[in-house]
């Protein structure tokens, strides 16, 4: 065998199999681990730690993941935080950089990335909210400046390890987070999915098992407890960020700051005080989700009664969906056609009014915290008042709130 042939032979062994000659499980186990660090480190070093600083991680720690999104993603950090910060300034609104209730499920679901390369060009954005990110001479002269050097040279190295096939390695790896992050959250997690807290926005939780994503289905929790570095707050719930925070802390390598506060119920109180108030503020997004689950219970206990008098099912469908929903976020021509059912339904106009009247509560910021402990009283007496039984119940309910846990963790 000639050295040309020879040469060839050993041409074609690499771009077959690679150094490692590696069997397509191994291939497939190298794929999955690699885009899960990528995942672990978006979501504790972007999200959780740069965005919303809701951890503190060891400068060795941090600059490692900082390292890994540049090899893997090419994302700059300052980018991803600025935009970041600006959806949860804008959540849902003009503005919004990737809200589907601005731009539609189907164009943040599949050109998400597009929309967020679009934003990235927005000097304005970045100026605004990319403070206190990264500006070493590292970020400035490499991470910054060739952020494509990182996605090349990962391009090498997986067709260095495993041939041709290191080429699907590297296109997986440069899809999982648009389509993950992008996509899946930015997209399913605020249009589809259950909730925990009647947030202000559309967020969502996509599934209870926080695994895929590091933690980030759960979106709905994220969205109510921002700063919080744990993502889960049910007991069925499972945040795999927050197991890998919690062992990076044992390692004396992160320090979470918040966790989410929980409610709990104690003795019932005949005046509620400051700490009663001071419970139900905290948790207001959960109590106004018990309050919506009171509404569509007496939705569902009205409805024959309701569809006789409306005569208009998808009307009643519509109340379900949106009547537990703050007003400004209830589309007009729906709020119009609320108006109708409410006009024939005194208990229901009864509690969607109260509603509003108890997240005024907190909503005015001009109350001192004397003022609101009167106010809640005041609302209270008006519920057990109101000869509605599912009113009723809700209030004694606030009359014993406590606050369990801590803020800080």
């Amino acid at each position: 065998m000639s050295g040309f042939e020879l040469a060839g032979n050993v041409v074609i062994d690499f771009l077959a199999q690679g150094l490692t000659a590696a069997p397509w499980w191994q291939i497939v186990l190298f794929t999955l681990v690699m885009t899960h660090i990528t995942i672990v480190s978006v979501t504790l070093f972007l999200h959780r730690h740069q965005a919303h600083r809701a951890l503190d991680l060891h400068p060795v720690v941090s600059h490692f993941f900082r390292f890994w999104l540049w090899l893997t993603t090419g994302m700059v950090t300052k980018e991803w935080a600025a935009i970041h910060r600006k959806h949860h300034a804008k959540c849902e609104q003009e503005g919004d950089p990737h809200s589907p209730q601005v731009f539609g499920i189907r164009k943040v679901f599949w050109e998400g990335a597009e929309l967020y390369r679009t934003e990235a060009k927005n000097e304005e954005t970045l100026r605004r909210y990319g403070h206190g990110t990264p500006d070493d001479w590292i970020e400035r002269h490499l991470y910054t400046r060739h952020s494509r050097l990182g996605v090349s040279l990962m391009l090498i190295l997986d067709v260095a390890l495993f041939g041709a096939a290191g080429l699907a390695v590297w296109a997986v790896q440069m899809v999982w987070i648009p389509f993950w992050a992008a996509g899946v959250i930015n997209g399913i997690g605020h249009f589809w999915g259950y909730r925990n807290f009647e947030s202000p926005d559309a967020s969502t939780n996509v599934f209870p098992w926080g695994i895929v994503i590091g933690g980030e289905e759960l979106h709905n929790n994220h969205h109510t407890y921002p700063t919080s570095a744990k993502f889960s707050v049910k007991p069925y719930e499972f945040d795999i960020g927050w197991v890998y925070i919690q062992a990076l802390a044992k390692l004396g390598l992160a320090r979470p700051k918040k966790v989410p506060p929980k409610l709990a119920f104690g003795d019932v109180k005949p005046v509620p005080d400051e700490q009663t108030l001071e419970a139900i503020v905290a948790n207001r997004y959960e109590i106004m989700a018990r309050y919506a689950r009171e509404m569509r219970a007496a939705i569902r206990a009205e409805w024959d009664a309701l569809r006789a008098q409306v005569g208009d099912e998808s009307l009643l469908k519509l109340a379900r969906r949106w009547l537990h929903r703050d007003e400004d976020k209830v589309p007009p021509a729906v709020r119009e056609r609320l108006q109708r059912l409410l006009a024939s339904a005194p208990t229901l106009a009864q509690m969607h009014a109260m509603r509003e009247e108890l997240r005024q509560l907190w909503s005015n910021t001009a109350l001192t915290r004397e003022q609101m402990a009167r106010e809640l009283q005041a609302w209270i007496e008006r519920a057990e008042r109101s000869g509605i039984q599912a009113l009723r119940d809700f209030a004694q309910r606030l009359r014993a709130a406590r606050l369990s846990a801590p803020v800080a963790a």
